[in-house]
């Protein structure tokens, strides 16, 4: 039940995702509680959905409820690293960040057109 780092987060730490947590602090993406940022209150790992401090609606009691919002619509703007095991997770997963490989060029299509176009292209190079 991951969710996206925030951009200062990816280049702090060379993650891009990470478990939503209590004690989190994050950024609703999608639906009525867009742009509203609080900490993670609670987690619901079989549903996959957080509850955050101040997304609440009114019941018609007068009470206010705890709205769920999904881990995919939240970013997470700052990691709760007083668990030890969440920092030697970190430490682990930059471990295996390889680093970017080169795009090798795509291959040529192969057929009878394809293949009139190549040698023609190599008789202009010739000429030149």
């Amino acid at each position: 039940m991951s969710a996206s780092l925030s951009a200062e987060l990816v280049q702090e730490h060379k993650v891009h995702s990470m478990p939503v947590r209590s004690g989190d602090t994050v950024v609703v993406l999608r639906g009525n509680f867009q742009d509203v940022e609080g900490k993670v209150t609670k987690v619901n790992r079989l549903r996959g959905q957080v509850y955050i401090e101040g997304v609440t609606r009114e019941r018609a009691d007068g009470t206010n409820r705890q709205i769920p919002i999904h881990a995919s619509k939240v970013v997470i703007r700052r990691l709760a690293l007083d668990d030890k095991r969440r920092k030697e997770i970190l430490e682990r997963r930059v471990a295996t960040v390889q680093p970017t490989v080169e795009e090798k060029p795509k291959p040529r299509r192969r057929g009878k057109r394809a293949e009139a176009i190549e040698r023609e292209e190599t008789e202009r190079k010739e000429e030149a």
